[in-house]
């Protein structure tokens, strides 16, 4: 209270706003109920500070510390980030305070600024969390200017951004190379650490940044690269899994009964994301952002947009395919999944949004686990992109049984996968007992004619 008038970080005499967001964001129950009570709670201190700003959010939190454990209150404060754009959109406050940290401090998620806000010491903890400002080394403009540049050219050049963004990191930490050429700069940074991986990656940095620096100055002349490095962690990579029909088979029926009382669609969910990742061979992002009129029932294809080296492909689905597509779209549908022909085809009703890659991931990994395929915990055993590759040896290992020579097919699979050229799919060709198998057989068939064949004169 000032002056007998109760200071209010945005205007809202009714109390209408926290109720007007939800509807809008069409949160059902079980979590309705929480998040209006999280929200609540927000508002109630908010109605006693004139803005919402950084130390308004310490108070909130230090009130809510009262009553929940650290790690509960940091996985809600979610809703209280979308609340915040919501003010924003609507102009009842100016800036977000989370976002204007973020910006400060250089952090990427919400999450790491809310923990350090409930800290015993915000000052000291945001200020852990400061990072190097991107490109901002000696070579900073000079590697913006090429990542930009490659991506006019039509490149994604996420992964080369990534390896430029951390040797950037390395310079600004080691300001003594400022004035050291560029091969010292990077010998430094391949001798920072031991593994073959961050050799391989510093082999192919040293390519990216000299082929840029000769297109400068033609004067350099580009050298050559030892191409062992990357020869030795491609040895390292995991080998692929191939799930055989069976196992596919028993992953579809653990997914068709996977608990989820919460959220009823999910089980049916997951077993069309599989159904599709397996006869379809989608990648997980592809599967996360396939929207409801990418699908056309009638023709029995589905789009798949601008995905991987920009391309958008138009896939033809089997009947027993377009059937479990049809029935999970109905499910949506009864379930009050929104319709538009934009909305996600693997829609939840927890946010009315669609699922991540990652969340796409890490449920069909957790199918894998219940089905006795993958171990419990940890990285080892089968990922959801070995059901790719398994689509892959088992549409070879049919031709080989229907007598058709697969040789003929690879260039349609290659389409189909939506690779670049062929050496891309001969990546997925893994040479499985089967297989080896199929192919000694059809050798066999036609070869040994041959070798029976007399020698004449």
């Amino acid at each position: 209270w000032i002056g007998g008038v109760v200071m209010s970080a945005w205007h809202d005499p009714d109390r209408t706003i926290v109720d007007a967001f939800l509807e809008a964001s069409q949160i059902r129950q079980p979590s309705y109920r929480t998040y209006r009570w999280f929200l609540r709670s927000f508002e109630d201190v908010a109605r006693y500070h004139p803005a919402v700003d950084r130390q308004m959010l310490i108070t909130w939190l230090t009130e809510m510390g009262k009553r929940w454990r650290l790690p509960s209150l940091l996985n809600h404060v979610c809703i209280v980030d979308r609340f915040l754009d919501h003010l924003i959109e609507t102009g009842l406050i100016a800036d977000n305070p989370i976002a204007v940290l973020r910006c400060q401090f250089n952090v990427k998620q919400c999450k790491p600024i809310w923990r350090a806000l409930a800290s015993a010491n915000p000052d000291e903890a945001l200020a852990a969390l400061r990072r190097p400002a991107p490109f901002g080394s000696v070579l900073g403009n000079f590697m913006r200017d090429h990542v930009v540049l490659m991506r006019k050219r039509g490149y994604k050049y996420e992964a080369q951004a990534h390896w430029l963004l951390r040797f950037d990191r390395f310079l600004q930490a080691h300001p003594d190379l400022s004035g050291e050429p560029l091969e010292t700069m990077l010998a430094r940074w391949a001798a920072a650490k031991a593994t073959r991986n961050h050799a391989s990656e510093c082999q192919k940095l040293t390519r990216i940044l000299t082929k840029a620096r000769f297109r400068l100055d033609p004067s350099i002349p580009p050298k050559r690269f030892n191409i062992l490095p990357e020869r030795e962690v491609a040895r390292e990579h995991r080998r692929p899994h191939i799930f055989s029909p069976t196992d596919v088979r028993h992953m579809l029926d653990i997914a068709r009964s996977y608990p989820s009382p919460d959220a009823p669609l999910r089980p049916l969910t997951l077993h069309t994301m599989i159904v599709l990742a397996y006869c379809a061979g989608l990648r997980r992002s592809e599967l996360a952002r396939l929207d409801l009129g990418d699908v056309d029932l009638h023709s029995g294809t589905i789009t798949i947009r601008e995905t991987k080296f920009y391309k958008t492909r138009i896939l033809p689905l089997s009947d027993s395919v377009v059937a479990e597509v049809r029935a999970y779209i109905d499910a949506r549908r009864r379930a009050g999944g929104p319709q538009g022909p934009q909305s996600a085809l693997f829609w939840h009703a927890h946010f009315n949004d669609r699922y991540s890659p990652v969340t796409v991931s890490t449920m069909i990994t957790n199918v894998m686990r219940r089905a006795g395929l993958k171990s419990a915990s940890g990285r080892t055993g089968p990922r959801v992109h070995d059901l790719r590759h398994s689509m892959v040896v088992n549409r070879i290992l049919q031709w080989y049984r229907s007598g058709i020579n697969p040789q003929d097919k690879l260039h349609f699979l290659s389409t189909y996968m939506g690779h670049k050229d062929l050496h891309s799919t001969l990546v997925y060709i893994t040479v499985t007992q089967d297989l080896m198998q199929e192919a000694s057989e059809r050798f066999r068939a036609l070869g040994a004619p041959c070798l029976a064949m007399e020698v004449r004169p």
